[in-house]
């Protein structure tokens, strides 16, 4: 019953939501544009999320002290962005060493800063602190954390620079004092773990009438090799859109190698093929042997379904070894099928959800709409719309026994 309704409710949030509506005159499609969303500025000694700052709903745990000397220094990255003011009072750089993550928010609220207050530009007071001028376990103390103000000093706008921050995506913001406002992020690290599911962007997929091309490159409309049934049988799927797409981030994925020589890479609770029980090199599987794990699940031992590049039947090779690895761009092309041949690895278009047939089922909507409209799909950057409905109601209705826990990083942004 739970299962019905959950497909029911995403039907019908298909249908309403579809990319059908959207249409190229003003606003949503028709009708009247809607007004910006108005910003309220955060209270003094008021923080965002209310929470404390280095619990998993903010910015996650200390990690220990970065130095100069220590192997995590690499991690840090310097910036150099003109629009930011960096006090810089140990005449270091200190305060411009940072993490991607760090960088990448304080380079969205230098931009906000200028759009609001014409003229004014983001000041950074404090940021990676070597010399433990802070408190005991400080994010400062890894390039997390930021001090920031305006460059006029206007005390009045530090409010709403609050209010910027946690719309930039830091994530925890405090109105910590009235000559600053405090800033922090997740660490890299944690954030590439909680992945969804997805394949970098180098990854390959072999196209209909031959050759091969990158996850990167790959778009809506094209048709790759793909499983098209329960007894190992390959053909070839058209893709219909990308549940995930975003070329620039940077994510841990789980590396398979097996005995023939192929070599898949995915995030941890990405769904692939494996047979049950023993399997023997080269052989063709049983009908009904294979079953979907996750990743993170997959171990030497267990047998994958693998590809030359043609239609036909796949053959089973052993895993011979898993290893993690970091890998830029993360990839999720969903195609009729729901699933798709990767680096010559068979493995389903899907993840977090523990059931590949269930989540087939409920992206059946979107297939629909696909089917109805002859829509090639968005790939723009970023979450598909009904995954993340997908997601939210699977939750409410399915509980989170049936996610894998690394499926979408809390507050991440």
């Amino acid at each position: 019953m739970l299962l019905q309704t959950l497909v029911t409710c995403l039907a019908g949030c298909a249908f309403i939501l579809s990319p059908v509506s959207e249409g190229c005159g003003p606003g949503r499609g028709y009708g009247k544009r809607r007004s910006p969303r108005k910003l309220a500025p955060l209270a003094y000694k008021q923080f965002s999320p209310n929470v404390a700052e280095k619990t998993l709903g903010a910015s996650g745990r200390y990690e220990g002290k970065i130095t100069r000397n220590s192997e995590r220094f690499k991690d840090l990255t310097p910036n150099y962005n003109p629009d930011i003011i960096f006090k810089d009072e140990e005449n270091t750089g200190a305060d411009r060493m940072m993490t991607q993550r760090c960088k990448d928010k304080l380079n969205s609220l230098a931009i906000s800063v200028m759009n609001l207050w014409p003229g004014v530009r983001l000041r950074v007071t404090e940021g990676w602190d070597e010399d433990g001028h802070h408190s005991e376990e400080s994010l400062h103390y890894e390039g997390r954390a930021v001090d920031i103000t305006t460059s006029d000093r206007d005390r009045n706008k530090y409010a709403m620079l609050a209010r910027l921050a946690v719309e930039a995506g830091f994530d925890w913001v405090y109105y910590e004092s009235k000559a600053h406002i405090h800033c922090s992020v997740k660490s890299d690290h944690s954030v590439a773990a909680k992945s969804g599911g997805c394949f970098p962007g180098e990854a390959s997929v072999t196209l209909e009438g031959g050759g091969h091309k990158s996850m990167s490159d790959l778009r809506p409309g094209e048709r790759v090799l793909a499983l098209a049934g329960g007894g190992g049988e390959l053909a070839f799927s058209e893709v219909l859109t990308f549940l995930d797409r975003d070329p620039g981030t940077w994510k841990l994925f789980y590396t398979l190698q097996t005995a023939a020589g192929a070599r898949l890479s995915l995030t941890a609770a990405h769904l692939l093929y494996v047979t049950e029980g023993n399997c023997s090199e080269g052989a063709e599987p049983a009908r009904g042997a294979l079953r979907t794990v996750y990743a993170s699940d997959a171990g030497p031992g267990q047998c994958v379904l693998v590809s030359e590049g043609e239609v036909g039947e796949g053959r089973l090779s052993q895993i011979t070894q898993v290893s993690v690895k970091g890998g830029r761009g993360a990839f999720a092309p969903l195609t009729q099928q729901g699933t798709l041949v990767v680096d010559g690895v068979v493995a389903s278009c899907y993840a977090v959800l523990d059931q590949h047939s269930l989540a087939h089922w409920a992206f059946s909507p979107l297939r629909l709409i696909h089917s109805l409209t002859g829509s090639k799909g968005s790939h723009k950057d970023g979450v598909h719309w009904y995954a993340r409905i997908l997601h939210w109601l699977g939750g409410k209705l399915l509980g989170s026994g049936r996610l894998h826990p690394l499926g979408v990083a809390q507050g991440d942004r």
